[in-house]
């Protein structure tokens, strides 16, 4: 898929579990149902990092760019040593480990321990690089024709107001984990979902995704999982705009009225 349904389907799905989170008796503040949201949109545009022309890899300038060349070959450099005699050869890294169940809990569970044990900085950091890969994937069409430098004036923004309503006493920085040294250990779920979320959406187009590597089907360790060939579509197709992104948007709002008590 694109960005923008990407980014969408990030945001529904965090505003889902929020909802059922509430109807399990464990209700997010609305800051942590929020900020989750906007850093699941973001999360869910970062398994991209192995493309260079992905929204990922220009967010950011020339570092964006770099990091995105080094992951590229990082990711093929792995998926050679690690693929068996059904996987084909291939010359560049795309939707290989990124791509990954594994690499969506690494990244997450690091991003947590950053958040728990950096402190302010170190969340203002996670919010402030998902805050502007949000902006750029739900807000696509004006952040292209805006300049990055008022693009990551917005993040940073969004990022030191967000900080600062969520350090509030019962405003979320101890929402799910209560214990002193748990404080914002949370931030690392919507980041895991949001890789997940962008990994299944990517199993739907032709393509399919690797999501179960290292797990082996068959003689390939980097199956690409998706479903029957005649109910997947091409990226950017008509099913991905005119189906698929209402339905994400229906589905957040659903999600985010039953977290709020709402409905």
């Amino acid at each position: 898929m694109m960005g923008p349904a990407h980014s969408l389907s990030g945001a529904a799905a965090w505003l889902g579990v929020g909802a059922a989170a509430a109807a399990a008796g464990h209700p997010m503040p609305w800051p942590v149902l929020v900020c989750g949201a906007l850093i699941c949109a973001g999360a869910a545009l970062a398994p991209d990092l192995d493309h260079k022309s992905a929204t990922i890899s220009r967010a950011f300038g020339p570092l964006s760019r770099m990091v995105c060349e080094v992951v590229d070959n990082i990711s093929h450099a792995v998926y050679k040593a690690t693929k068996m005699r059904g996987d084909s050869n291939r010359s560049g890294g795309h939707r290989t480990l990124t791509h990954t169940w594994v690499w969506a809990v690494l990244v997450g569970g690091g991003m947590a321990l950053l958040a728990m044990r950096g402190g302010r900085w170190a969340v203002l950091g996670i919010l402030f690089v998902h805050m502007v890969l949000a902006i750029e994937g739900l807000l696509w069409r004006a952040a292209r024709v805006s300049s990055d430098v008022l693009v990551w004036l917005l993040g940073a923004a969004s990022a030191w107001i967000l900080a600062g309503i969520l350090d509030q006493p019962g405003n979320g920085a101890h929402w799910l984990f209560t214990e002193p040294d748990q404080r914002y250990l949370w931030l690392g779920l919507p980041i895991v979902l949001g890789a997940l979320v962008h990994d299944i959406g990517d199993a739907l187009t032709v393509s399919g995704c690797p999501i179960l590597w290292p797990i082996p089907i068959g003689r390939k360790r980097w199956y690409p999982l998706g479903p029957p060939k005649g109910m997947r579509f091409k990226a950017g197709s008509w099913v991905e705009l005119k189906v698929l992104m209402p339905v994400f948007m229906l589905a957040g709002g659903i999600g985010g009225l039953s977290a709020l008590g709402y409905l």
